[in-house]
């Protein structure tokens, strides 16, 4: 959840400062994994064992709350890093990550973390990099949490759909990604039922139309007008 797309994946760039061999010389301290589709990276309450660099896949991160709402915090994509904050290890995760395609990923212990921070500059510069990425990114979801209301969570979630993974059709914009209401509930701290509704809602206005689990967008300026209504 965010207010724009144009920082949104500005986190999976955080290796860049490195040369091509750092490249290759911490990938081969790390331990290659794959993990199948549905399958959990990282689970809530499951000690730190060092970070999860995504080679391919992409994977969700989310929150489990004792009543078992979940609130996902973001899909993270090829390039960015899961499993912190607790970058050097200890303490438990405090949510969990799955698998929503196959995934490759490069596993580095926190002991191997601790060794690189010391002993290569560029890449503690680096790990920097990425926990700035982070920190921008949970920050802008509280304030979304914080400010919006549900219904506006909602529109700038379908806006930002839209301007991600959205093919022109006309006036209208088809969202070229599948998507079901539990994942947007979860995203825009909402149940599924509600989502629902307010989908059903937004056809009977024409905003959206919904066949099967493709959303298309016909009017995103009435959207607009629910984030701008003021």
């Amino acid at each position: 959840m965010s207010e724009s797309i144009d920082e949104l994946n500005i986190g999976a760039h955080f290796l860049d400062r490195l040369s091509s061999g750092e490249k290759t010389e911490i990938r081969g301290l790390g331990r290659q994994i794959s993990v199948p589709q549905g399958e959990a990276v990282f689970t809530q309450g499951d000690p730190h064992q060092g970070i999860f660099i995504i080679e391919r896949g992409q994977v969700r991160v989310f929150y489990t709350a004792p009543s078992g709402r979940e609130i996902t915090l973001a899909y993270w994509t090829p390039g960015h890093f899961i499993g912190g904050p607790e970058v050097s290890g200890g303490g438990s995760h405090i949510w969990s990550g799955i698998a929503i395609e196959d995934c490759d990923i490069t596993l580095l212990p926190s002991a191997t973390l601790q060794k690189l921070v010391t002993q290569m500059p560029t890449f503690a510069l680096a790990l920097i990099d990425g926990l700035v990425a982070k920190g921008k990114c949970y920050s802008s979801m509280a304030q979304m949490l914080g400010t919006r209301s549900v219904i506006e969570r909602l529109a700038q979630y379908l806006l930002n759909l839209s301007e991600l993974y959205g093919v022109v059709d006309g006036d209208a914009v088809v969202i070229n990604r599948k998507v079901t209401h539990d994942q947007i509930a979860a995203m825009v701290g909402s149940t599924r039922q509600w989502v629902t509704m307010m989908l059903k809602r937004f056809q009977a206005k024409r905003i959206v139309s919904v066949e099967g689990s493709i959303i298309r967008i016909e009017r995103p300026d009435l959207l607009e007008q629910i984030l701008f209504k003021d």
